[in-house]
This record gives C-alpha cells, structure tokens and sequence, in this order.
C-alpha cells in the first residue's frame, strides 16, 4: 500500500450479503481465505452490528445512508397502509439520500432496494426488489443492451423453492449466478473509470445459507468470493482508492419456526375472521385461500401476478373473502388489538394509526408494556430458556411515528414467522439457517491503519467513516460515527474534524421512477421461496 497520509478521494464498497465475522475470522486465521487474510493485516476489520431486525430490506439502505430505518424510511419487503394492505418498497420510500446522491460519478451494481433506477450521475445497475430484467433496471437505459450483449442469460435472481431438494443442482446455479455476477461488476469496471464511488453487492452468500449451512460446500462457496475480493484489491489498488468490505448482517443456524401471531390470538389481541357470508358459503364448499392458488398456479397465473394487474382495493376486497391463513387478510381488526407484519414488525391496532383501529392513543403504551411481557414469557419448551428478542420500536425508531410498535425476533435457532397457526411452533421446513446479528466490516487504504481491529461498529458507521476517510462532509442527520480507529494516527482523515452537510442539500439530486405499478410476482416468489414472507 502506499504510505499516503491524505484521503484517496474514491471509494469501493464491496457487499458480501450475510456474511458472518465468525466465519471470516475463522477461515482467514486458518488462511483459507488469503485475500480477507490480507484485508485484516493491511487494514481495518471487525464485526459489524446490523439492524433490528437484521434484514437485508433495512441494513443495506442503512449502510447506504448512515442512518436507522425510522430515517431512510424502510421497514420491510412490504409497506403497510393504515388500510391494513401493502406493497412491495422501492427505492421510491428511501428518504434520506444515499453514498449515489452525494459522491459522483459512482456505479452502483447489484444493491438491494435500488429498483427502479435512480438517474444517477454514473451508472446503475439495480438488484434484489427488481422483477425481472423485463423491466427498466438500469441507468441509463442502454446499459441494459450491453448486458444483454455482453452477459447472456443474466438474472436478477433464482427460484428457490425448485431447488429445495436438489442441494447439488442448487449450488452449481448459485455458482452461476455469482459468476455472471461477477461479470457484471467487470463490465461496471470496463464502462467508467472515473468515478468517485463504486458500490457492489453479491447476494449468492445469502441465498446459498438459507438451504446450505455444511462447512464443506459453505468454505468453498466463501473462497470464491475471498476470490472476487482478490481482483476488487488489485482494482482498488491500481486507483489508489479505498476499500470497504461490508455485509448486512450475519447468518446461523435455525431449527424452530416460532409463530408470532399465534401468541396475540392465544391471549386474546388477535381476532381471527368469521367464515360469514362469502367466506361461509365458500368454506363450506372447502374453498380455501391455498385451494385458489393452487387452482389459479396450475394454469399459470400466480395470485401475485393478480395482485399486479388488479387495483389494490379490489385485490384486498377479494382475498378478504376467501378463507385462510393471512396475517392481513384473515385478521377481524373490529375485534383485533395487535398484529404482527413484516420482519418482526407488531402493530398495536391503534385508532389513529389505522382504519377500523379499536386501542385509543392514550392506551398503547399500556398494551405494548403487556406484548412485551408475553413475548419475553415465550419459553423453549425443552429448556425454559426464553427464545425471543423484544424490542420497543419507540426505542429503536425514534423520529418515526409510523415504524412498528414492537419488534420479535428469534434468539440463536428460533426464527419468528407471522403466518396464523395453530400450533405456536413449527418445522423450518427447507430452511437450514437464517439471519444474525453480526456482519463485517473490513477496510484497507491510504489512510487505513495496518491491522487495526474495529470494535463496536454498526451499519450506520460505514457511510460516516467512508465520506470523512476520503474527505466529504458527513450528512448533518447521520445517526452513524466515523470509525476512527480505523485510520492511522498520522492520516489526515485521523487528525481532521469531520465536516458536515445539511441533508437538504443533498435531497433531490437524484430520481427514480415510479414502481407502483410494477409487476412484483417474481420478486414476492423469490422473497417466499427465501422465508422472507406470506
């Protein structure tokens, strides 16, 4: 590395989705993995705090902006209405400006929660949430020719139910779809060279772990990706620019489904709707919700793709009628005081906040202080230890009035889920492991200290440690610090106060296309194949 104390004036973010420190640590101290060896010998490394919950949806517009999900505005894969339906988020619902907003030209490729496109000064290449390459996923728009010509055969994503018992098969197509990847990143690398930010993200860890969690396939999946940092390092390298390697959260095992939903029905805060009238009459001809999916996928039509063509309200109006299992559609709110939604998201039916909401205002503090206490009562039933993690949403989502009241999350091998059931746990099914808490962060450059070790650090800390490290200001509402740890003692970056811009210049240098419309049924088949939801 150079012995340059100044900012290099460009930085690579390269985002391994899922990635655990404890592996990373683990295989590097082993060297299995020689170029993440290399990064924590010439560099900064530590774990890296997600968020709560730990979910790709929050953490990479978190790691974008620097600030918590009460700020930038995304919640979940789904936004709920105060009408109690949803939609899928875009990166329309982002509010705060992004590392693209500030820093330019950048390339943007592969990123979660970038559909559709913003008009960036650069180029960008959009990642998970995109339906398909059908739809306009790049800007500028020709990029998408030059994919097409140059990448036959890309995709944004898998289908991962059809591999649920072809582990084999599954690991090839995951090994090609990092590979084609990895092609794009070097097109991204071809097209421009002078650019200010290159952020890119790999999504194949995360979705390999969800159905693979083996030491043997796991480490030969990680060095292929200790592989692609091997070029990113010389990439970096030749341009004098810093390097950040980040993942979202991290990843374990998981053995037990836990049913959020089940608890509130059980004691009492949960309705379940009547089968009256229409839903009567088409129960009692054993017409369900899953019997009409099944009827409508067997000539090809999937109730997403229902959902995409329909207004809303009717799709709503519709899907309330059938009998089932959902936790929106198959909920009495007249009768209903609190829900869950979301990735661990509950909602108390607040008559402010919602359309038929039964809890006055004055009484939701009561009723989230009684949630909190059934939900940390939710024992192992092997071992009495308790298996949730409860969170006050006021206490996470300060600046935000709509963010979830709770957030329930799993401890260690429990994974919560919000579908209705009867019974209060069940079996992970195709899935091996899930989401934790703790990412990476690993950085190396000019400024860089040579085997620092990063404790503490958070998602919101990478966008204020990569603007100061190479001489921006920070956005004045950053909820982020700057890691100054990671730099060395004589550096600039190290010995300078950080600046500071008002975010409302920021706001606005960027658009994105409206995405309401958008056919999200591949998008919510993927998510469903991965657990993410109903």
């Amino acid at each position: 590395m150079s012995g340059s104390t100044s900012p290099s004036g460009r930085a690579f973010v390269l985002g391994f989705d899922g990635v655990p420190w404890r592996l990373i640590e683990r295989w590097s101290d082993d060297g299995k993995l020689p170029n993440f060896a290399r990064m924590r010998e010439e560099g900064a490394a530590g774990p890296l705090e997600s968020t709560r919950p730990a979910t790709t949806a929050l953490a990479w517009p978190s790691i974008a902006t620097g600030v918590w999900p009460d700020k930038h505005g995304i919640y979940s894969f789904q936004k709920l209405s105060s009408e109690y339906s949803h939609r899928m988020y875009t990166s329309r619902d982002c509010k705060q400006p992004q590392l693209w907003d500030q820093l330019s030209p950048s390339l943007v490729g592969n990123v979660p929660m970038t559909y559709p496109p913003s008009e960036i000064d650069g180029t960008m290449v959009t990642g998970m949430m995109t339906p398909s390459t059908d739809q306009e996923f790049t800007y500028p728009p020709e990029v998408a020719d030059e994919i097409e010509q140059q990448i036959p055969d890309y995709q944004i994503s898998l289908n991962y139910p059809e591999y649920a018992d072809r582990l084999d098969e599954f690991q090839v197509a995951v090994d090609g779809m990092l590979a084609k990847r990895r092609e794009l990143m070097r097109l991204l690398m071809d097209r421009e060279d002078d650019w200010q930010l290159f952020f890119f993200v790999f999504t194949a860890p995360d979705r390999f772990q969800h159905l693979v969690w083996d030491e043997q396939p796991l480490l030969e999946h990680y060095q292929a990706l200790d592989d692609v940092l091997g070029e990113v390092i010389e990439y970096t390298d030749e341009r004098d620019a810093d390097l950040y390697v980040v993942s979202d959260h991290g990843f374990g095992p998981i053995e037990t489904l836990v049913y959020t939903n089940h608890f509130l029905e059980r004691e009492g805060y949960l309705t379940q709707r009547e089968n009256e009238g229409a839903r009567g009459a088409l129960a009692s001809l054993g017409i369900s919700r899953d019997a009409v999916v099944r009827a409508l996928n067997a000539v090809g039509i999937s109730e997403e793709m229902l959902v995409s063509v329909l207004p809303r309200q009717l799709v709503d109006s519709v899907a309330a009628q059938v009998p089932g299992d959902h936790a929106l559609y198959d909920v009495d709110y007249d009768r209903t005081v609190a829900f869950a939604h979301g990735a661990g998201g509950i909602y108390v039916n607040d008559s402010a906040r919602f359309e038929n909401g039964i809890v006055s205002p004055d009484d939701v503090p009561e009723i989230k202080s009684e949630l909190v206490d059934l939900f940390e009562s939710v024992t192992d039933p092997a071992t009495g230890e308790r298996i949730l993690h409860v969170f006050d949403g006021d206490e996470l989502f300060p600046t935000d009035e709509e963010s979830p009241d709770l957030v329930v999350n799993g401890r260690d091998e429990y994974e919560t889920r919000i579908t209705i059931t009867d019974e209060p746990f069940g079996d992970t099914g195709t899935y091996v492991a899930s989401h934790r808490s703790e990412g990476i962060v690993l950085c190396r450059g000019p400024s860089i200290d040579a085997g620092s070790e990063l404790r503490g650090a958070r998602v919101v800390d990478v966008a204020p440690t990569l603007l100061h490290g190479i001489g921006e200001p920070v956005p004045s509402n950053a909820d982020g610090r700057v890691l100054f740890d990671a730099f060395r003692d004589d550096s600039r970056p190290a010995t300078s106060r950080v600046d500071r811009i008002d975010v409302a210049e920021l706001a606005g240098k960027t658009t994105a296309a409206d995405a309401s419309d958008d056919d999200f049924s591949d998008v919510q088949d993927r998510l469903k194949g991965l657990g993410y939801m109903e």
